[in-house]
């Protein structure tokens, strides 16, 4: 009875400390949370050699009042734009659990710490994707079979996997619709014509695009130049005039595009935007090039049909196991102890 007792403890506890299996990363580590004198660079390197997991923890270590951690979409990110941010911490120390997988993107508010390095982008993975499930499958093959495995690596001619990301270029994305400025519309930009000109660098604009100006009327408007005007702000003959906000303007045309606020001294004071716009965005012609990989694949599924599980089987474990490989080792030695000790 003691036994039984003992194997149903063990069991808990193992169980326990597989679902505690989570990693609590400090950010920049001795640094802290700050503006680092190495620039934006300093937080990138701390996160390039960490893998970042659903229901890990990201603690920001900060003085009080004097930085804090504001959540922001990419766009806010790249432009260092704290006006809307999905949520703001300001006590620190401040924990942030990661719920969900994607790329996530963290600044600090105060005044220019974003622009002087004080951010940071993770991509964080799903737990389960890292959890190495094929590799009690070679053991349950019982020993004798255990020389039919054996041949596998011969037959791992791996291009039936190289069919699969090969259709990938196939899909092809409809127009897109930019809102220039993102929440901060189209203003006269506190920073100049820097702000427009970031929040374009980051984006693709293809000919059935669509812009919209968001602005209050007869504060503002939109005028399509050249690029001679667009460089002097100057109105006199824009190609096209907008007036009533919002105004969409489609791509109709690749190459350059001038857009200025024609009101008097807006242009100047950084109220102008330039983008490039590519051509179609269909693209299809690399799938032509699959089908002959896809001749070669059918003769050596059909050499062995019974051996594809041990082929999956034996594929490398993925990189991120840390956490994961905790929780299936808690699992598996729960239902031995358990069986155990109905056994005993």
């Amino acid at each position: 009875m003691a036994r039984s007792l003992f194997l149903v403890l063990f069991a808990v506890a193992t169980l326990l400390h597989g679902s505690a299996a989570q990693t609590r990363h400090v950010v920049g580590d001795s640094t802290g949370w700050t503006i680092p004198s190495g620039g934006a660079a300093t937080y990138t390197t701390w996160a390039s050699d960490k893998t970042f997991t659903v229901g890990d923890t990201l603690v920001f270590n900060f003085t009080n009042g004097r930085h804090d951690v504001a959540k922001v979409t990419k766009s806010a990110y790249d432009a260092c734009n704290a006006a809307t941010t999905l949520f703001t911490l300001t006590s620190g120390p401040a924990s942030v659990v990661l719920n969900q997988s994607g790329e996530q993107y963290y600044i600090c508010s105060f005044g220019t710490h974003c622009s002087l390095g004080q951010k940071l982008t993770i991509n964080v993975v799903n737990r389960n994707s890292a959890t190495p499930s094929p590799a009690p499958q070679p053991s349950r093959s019982g020993s004798p079979p255990t020389a039919s495995p054996v041949p596998t690596p011969t037959q791992a001619p791996t291009p039936a996997p190289s069919t699969v990301p090969a259709p990938a270029p196939g899909p092809s994305s409809g127009p897109v619709t930019f809102t220039v400025g993102d929440t901060s519309g189209w203003i006269v930009p506190s920073n100049g014509a820097a702000a427009y000109t970031s929040w374009a660098s980051g984006k693709t604009f293809k000919v059935g695009d669509i812009l919209v100006f968001n602005y209050q009327s007869n504060t503002h408007n939109v005028e399509e130049v050249t690029k001679e005007n667009f460089d002097s702000c100057n109105s006199t003959s824009p190609l096209k005039t907008y007036t009533t906000p919002p105004a969409r303007v489609t791509l109709t045309k690749s190459g350059a595009h001038y857009f200025i606020c024609g009101f008097q001294g807006h242009c100047p004071a950084g109220q102008k935007l330039a983008i490039n716009v590519t051509g179609n965005s269909a693209t299809s012609p690399s799938p032509i090039a699959t089908p002959p990989s896809a001749t070669t694949t059918p003769p050596s599924p059909t050499t062995n049909p019974s051996t594809p599980s041990p082929t999956g089987s034996l594929a490398p474990p993925p990189l991120n196991s840390g956490a994961a490989s905790l929780g299936l080792v808690g699992v598996s030695a729960t239902l031995l102890s358990l069986a155990a000790a109905f056994f005993y």
